[in-house]
């Protein structure tokens, strides 16, 4: 059985495919991944339609047919590694900018530190 998918429902995938990765903080494995296996993708597509009887008691079989015709194309696989990227960068935003005022706070207590010690060290002539 050939499957084909259109554009629209391809796109419609690759949001659903994008948004489970980047909420399950799975983003930089997946495109690490994708990008890796890209030059296998026709071979990757050939085998999801291999194992499909037996993959239609775990997925739904629909859905699982649409996703091993949308790896086949190298179009598709672009836009999901692009969408998982924006997705991860837009939900973890805030969490990213809260993280990085932690470190420059820790950076900036760790200067002020060491730089009382080098003054007192210099108040006493160098002898600790």
């Amino acid at each position: 059985m050939i499957v084909e998918i259109s554009r629209e429902r391809a796109l419609e995938l690759i949001e659903k495919i994008a948004k489970a990765i980047a909420e399950r903080r799975m983003a930089a494995p997946a495109i690490l991944a994708i990008e890796s296996l890209k030059p296998l993708n026709f071979i990757g597509s050939q085998v999801m339609h291999f194992l499909s009887p037996f993959a239609q008691v775990i997925f739904n079989k629909d859905e699982y047919e649409e996703f091993a015709a949308l790896i086949e194309n190298d179009e598709y696989l672009h836009l999901l590694v692009k969408r998982i990227d924006e997705l991860d960068i837009e939900i973890f935003a805030k969490e990213r900018k809260q993280a990085k005022l932690k470190r420059q706070k820790k950076w900036k207590r760790f200067k002020e530190i060491f730089i009382n010690i080098f003054n007192k060290n210099k108040k006493n002539g160098g002898k600790v």
